[in-house]
């Protein structure tokens, strides 16, 4: 039995690359299916190589250190959230990411691409997420601009490229790393992204090991998520726990709330803590359901 990381899944095959390097196209057993365990991209999995022409089998996946259901994929030290300013930004979508990522010890890095269609765009989203230690390069995949800063931050990572269809995820690899992955175009229409990639995979190229993903535009709410957690996965409210007049206070317009007041003050994104009160008010819904 072999040892190796998971690295594409297409229908029913999945390919696994040991450390030499060698890839193996494999199967599922069925006991994956009776335990509802779906392999991700990035799983570390234990495996019986093919003979021939037949494939080989997927014996176990070691236990994960993180994963996301959306985009899906495991084991990630980084999060790159790429945005732009088309398709429009959306960024309760966003912010929905993040706290996910921060609730599982995943680092967050933001690439504003597109920076030679709206160079000030950078900017304003640095504003909104520097009191929560997040980094915000302005890239351009067109012209090339931020390219090294943001290479340099992905090595020693291993990285997940996630965002919104059509924000230039696989153009921006292209770009980075010499590849020529099919990109597409915005509707005009509904000023939405084409979806070009349509599967996960992890890719290793001059010390940049990072998962190219599909773009996607909805993330539904977290389930059974406590809401008194919520506030935890937000970095720049830490600073201000038990200062708050009441014990448990939420940050959700109590009387006397120090986030409330920093945010007034500007030490704190105003647009961040008005889309954490919408997150605030769904994950309270669902904790309320939870049981029907």
């Amino acid at each position: 039995m072999k040892q190796g990381t998971l690295i594409r899944g297409i229908g029913s095959f999945y390919t696994v690359r040991e450390e030499q390097g060698t890839e193996y196209t494999l199967r599922c057993k069925k006991k994956f299916r009776r335990e509802k365990k779906t392999p991700l991209v990035g799983d570390e999995v234990l495996f019986t190589p093919g003979t021939g022409e037949e494939h080989g089998w997927v014996e176990c996946i070691l236990e994960r250190k993180n994963e996301f259901i959306r985009p899906p994929v495991s084991n990630i030290t980084q999060l790159v959230l790429v945005l732009a300013p088309v398709p429009e930004t959306d960024f309760l979508l966003a912010d929905r990411m993040i706290a996910r990522a921060f609730s599982q010890g995943i680092k967050v890095v933001i690439a504003v691409n597109k920076a030679d269609m709206d160079s000030g765009m950078a900017g304003r989203v640095r504003e909104q997420y520097a009191a929560a230690g997040i980094p915000v390069i302005s890239v351009s995949a067109a012209s090339g601009d931020g390219l090294d800063e943001l290479k340099e931050l992905l090595k020693g990572e291993t990285s997940c490229l996630a965002g919104q269809s059509g924000a230039g995820k696989s153009s921006l690899l292209n770009a980075m790393l010499g590849l020529q992955r099919e990109t597409g175009e915005i509707s005009e229409r509904i000023n939405r992204g084409k979806n070009t990639t349509r599967t996960v995979e992890l890719l290793e190229k001059d010390g940049i090991r990072i998962m190219d993903t599909a773009g996607f535009n909805l993330l539904e709410p977290e389930k059974g998520l406590d809401p008194k957690e919520l506030k935890e996965r937000y970095p720049e409210f830490l600073p201000y726990e038990g200062k708050c007049r009441f014990r448990e206070c939420l940050h959700n317009r109590e009387p006397g709330c120090a986030v409330y007041q920093a945010a007034e003050e500007g030490l704190v994104s105003k647009e961040r803590l008005e889309r954490y009160r919408v997150l605030l008010d769904e994950t309270r819904a669902e904790w309320e359901n939870r049981y029907q």
